[in-house]
């Protein structure tokens, strides 16, 4: 059974599109939902991903410190890096400073899984900002920034 069209000049639709955040967490959605289509060739997910470019900015980090700094629980962490280390993109190892802790770091794999996301990553963003032109591109960009502010993970 289909669902019926959407009819966007529905007062029940007008209302939606008022409200700012609503579109906002659908524009966030959709980009999910684009990105994790592309990932779902490599088993990973947009959660995955993430993990991944955390791991790109540094040395490795304790599992604790990659729940905290993405905001994920603890148990899925765990879970995230069991994915990534089956796929061979990160793997368990010994911290340098306390041998009974482990640091989740990138391979050589993970780093080549990276690289080739990137056109991915930005076919995802052209298709999603399409009806802008790179000027407004840019001040959605400046203004997403400045709403997030230390929000970001």
């Amino acid at each position: 059974m289909n669902a019926a069209p959407i009819d966007a000049d529905e007062p029940w639709m007008r209302e939606l599109h008022a409200d700012t955040g609503y579109l906002l967490y659908r524009l966030g959605l959709r980009s999910g939902q684009l990105f994790n289509t592309f990932l779902q060739e490599s088993g990973l997910r947009l959660r995955h991903y993430a993990v991944l470019r955390f791991l790109a900015t540094c040395e490795g980090a304790l599992q604790r410190e990659l729940s905290a700094r993405l905001g994920y629980d603890p148990s899925a962490i765990v879970g995230l890096v069991d994915d990534l280390e089956k796929q061979g993109f990160a793997e368990r190892r010994p911290a340098p400073d306390d041998r009974r802790s482990r640091i989740v770091v990138l391979t050589e794999r993970g780093r080549a899984f990276l690289r080739g996301t990137d056109q991915a990553g930005l076919r995802v963003t052209n298709e999603l900002l399409d009806p802008l032109d790179p000027a407004e591109r840019e001040t959605l960009h400046a203004l997403l920034l400045r709403i997030a502010g230390d929000g970001l993970a």
